[in-house]
């Protein structure tokens, strides 16, 4: 794929996918060629907004559109296994919002579609693409602070939400884990990988979605992680990352940093600072732009999203689940 735009499609018309589609004109090599919604006058009313060509009021129409390149689902994450299988079968590359699906075996049947086709398939984990992450990542892969001990990492948010709020509809598979925790989970195995144990406890809706949860997770090697998610308080969101010889603090934000410390044993604190030129520390454009080199590269996964680490982060959501009790109606797992 060379020598003219990315063609996106972007199904679902909520929050999330105009954020992503209005980030896009950051990208000149990107283009929004169509929007998908279950009825047609969202759909129509997305295309008029963003100026695009064409509005489907279903999602087959999106899947069978072989002008589009890449779908960008953004649909609630209870509906991202049936909205990503359905373009994937369809023959299209497709990045899938966060929470990747509602468990570990939805999320290998798409693993699997997309194998099986021959299809692209990223989970958008924006934090992974951030160039700060990224940094700090490499900083840590090379050993700036030993081997890596610990990690702590928090989202929390104070609402109160509504009732009839998704994060607290369990037919949404709705909670603070899948929609927040997701993240300090992520963090962590960015870092350690899969866990080898995970303990958890949590506080439980009336409707039984999990208002707030903490995790302890574990590995052989003795490293430890300890993660929290809160819909009921605003929590610092920072992470710090401690090693043998060192520790990184991130302040509020980890999740999409513009800056963090870097502290090394016997020498003076580092402070690592986005550059400008990214663009605005909420930007999605660099998963997007990952995307789009992928597809360039002729590859169907990309390394710094990898699907095998999508799949153990799902699996780490799973056994936190199981521990506090969380399932969600109809759900198989």
């Amino acid at each position: 794929m060379t020598g003219r735009n990315v063609r996106w499609g972007i199904l679902a018309t909520g929050g999330m996918a105009a954020t992503f589609t209005a980030d896009l004109v950051d990208l000149p090599d990107a283009e929004v060629v169509a929007v998908a919604s279950r009825s047609p006058e969202p759909a129509k009313a997305f295309a008029e907004r963003f100026g695009i060509p064409r509005a489907y009021g279903d999602w087959e129409s999106l899947a069978r559109d072989e002008e589009v390149d890449v779908v960008y689902v953004a649909s609630p994450h209870s509906a991202h296994r049936a909205a990503a299988g359905l373009c994937l079968e369809a023959g299209r590359n497709v990045l899938c919002e966060k929470p990747f699906t509602l468990n570990a075996r939805e999320a290998a049947e798409l693993v699997a579609s997309a194998r099986e086709n021959g299809r692209f398939l990223m989970e958008a984990m924006w934090m992974y693409c951030n160039p700060v992450v990224r940094r700090l990542k490499a900083l840590v892969d090379d050993g700036a602070i030993g081997e890596v001990r610990s990690v702590q990492a928090d989202f929390g948010l104070a609402g109160p939400f509504p009732a009839a709020h998704r994060l607290l509809d369990p037919a949404l598979g709705g909670g603070a884990l899948l929609d927040l925790g997701v993240y300090p989970v992520s963090f962590a195995q960015l870092l350690l990988g899969e866990p080898a144990d995970v303990v958890a406890r949590a506080t439980l809706s009336e409707r039984g979605v999990d208002l707030q949860t903490g995790a302890l997770l574990s590995w052989d090697d003795g490293a430890l992680a300890s993660v929290h998610c809160s819909l009921v308080g605003g929590t610092a969101n920072s992470a710090s990352v401690t090693g043998s010889k060192g520790r990184i603090d991130v302040p509020y934000g980890f999740f999409f940093p513009d800056r963090f410390v870097l502290h090394r044993d016997g020498r003076d604190a580092e402070e690592f600072t986005a550059d400008p030129a990214d663009g605005p520390r909420d930007s999605l454009k660099h998963e997007a732009a990952e995307v789009m080199r992928a597809l360039r590269a002729g590859e169907t996964e990309s390394p710094l999203v990898p699907l095998d680490g999508t799949l153990a982060v799902m699996r780490t959501l799973d056994a936190i689940r199981d521990r506090i009790g969380v399932r969600y109606p109809g759900e198989r797992r």
